[in-house]
């Protein structure tokens, strides 16, 4: 198993919660195209809604790994999709993300950009969502509980799903739209007693599983953060590097949902990984960005819009709200 494969880890995962009702993005997969191209655009035009040529679109994507014909068919996907707005310009056709899309984006990399950004405090209670669904509801079943693990809840026994965190407003909706037969929630104090049966709610947590992640991820992104800080990184390297160690980071949220740091190892990793992230993401932002000008540039296009953004202007909302 990849060690981000998070519909591998959680089969019934489904899609994240930020924004998943209102935007359809193509659905993960290692290495699809789709995804890529919209990662690539978003990095580069999220900041000041910017254009980028078709033509460099497509080349970026070939310097990537994809043939020219199916860089140029995913982008007429995307675009019959909705999920690209395209402009004229004279001969050349330009793309840029549509507002609903730009939102979405930028909405998860605000919450991209918080995880182990700074003390987290718990207040020592757990929330508690007890459901019971027919047995041949398991679409229903499989939507709930994808919905429920992007939340950051898993699941004390079954039917029974608990979280750290305060469920807040958004989250609720969310849950209230995927629900279906008899659902309750709480918000409770475990009371720990000395019995051979209790279970502590940490326990819902493959622990020994999310610390493996944060080491595949620190064993994948440190020598590269070394070299980036040496400056041995820069053209299609830069930006292959930044939207790969994104690609990565981006689920280490969903496998430890904050998880409280009163109840794990005092060398928990969270906070070393999210140094490691920033500093390939931000410290490879210029010199990704400087390529992907220069590809545009390549194609008649002088687009000073062109931005790569940081993890603090993620953490921001990029001017979305």
């Amino acid at each position: 198993m990849a060690p981000f494969d998070i519909e591998g880890i959680f089969p019934d995962a489904g899609r994240p919660a930020v924004g998943v009702d209102a935007v359809r993005l193509p659905r993960r997969q290692e290495g699809s195209a789709q995804e890529l191209a919209i990662t690539l655009v978003a990095d580069y035009t999220l900041l000041r809604r910017s254009w980028l040529p078709s033509a460099a679109l497509v080349a970026l994507l070939t310097e990537l790994g994809v043939s020219t014909a199916a860089a140029r068919t995913v982008i007429s996907r995307l675009s019959r999709r909705g999920l690209l707005d395209g402009s004229r310009d004279g001969r050349r056709t330009l793309y840029r993300l549509p507002g609903p899309v730009a939102a979405h984006l930028a909405h998860a990399g605000r919450w991209i950009a918080a995880f182990a950004a700074g003390p987290d405090p718990w207040d020592g209670t757990w929330t508690l969502l007890a459901f019971s669904l027919p047995k041949e509801e398991t679409r229903q079943r499989r939507r709930l509980r994808g919905q429920l693990r992007w939340l950051g809840f898993a699941p004390l026994f079954d039917g029974l799903w608990v979280s750290p965190r305060h469920l807040d407003a958004d989250g609720e909706e969310r849950l209230r739209a995927v629900a279906g037969g008899a659902t309750a929630l709480f918000r409770a104090r475990h009371l720990g007693r000395d019995w051979p049966t209790d279970r502590e709610p940490l326990a819902a947590w493959d622990l020994g599983l999310i610390a493996q992640s944060y080491a595949d991820f620190l064993g994948i992104w440190t020598p590269v953060s070394d070299r980036v800080r040496r400056g041995e990184v820069g053209g299609i390297d830069a930006v292959r590097f930044r939207t790969e160690v994104m690609d990565t980071y981006r689920l280490l949220p969903v496998l430890d949902p904050r998880l409280p740091a009163e109840l794990l190892p005092s060398d928990w990793p969270r906070h070393r990984a999210r140094e490691v992230f920033v500093a390939v993401y931000d410290g490879l932002a210029r010199a990704a960005e400087t390529h992907v000008r220069a590809v545009a540039t390549a194609w008649g296009a002088d687009l000073p819009g062109l931005r790569a953004h940081t993890v603090e202007q993620m953490a921001a909302g990029l001017g979305y709200e």
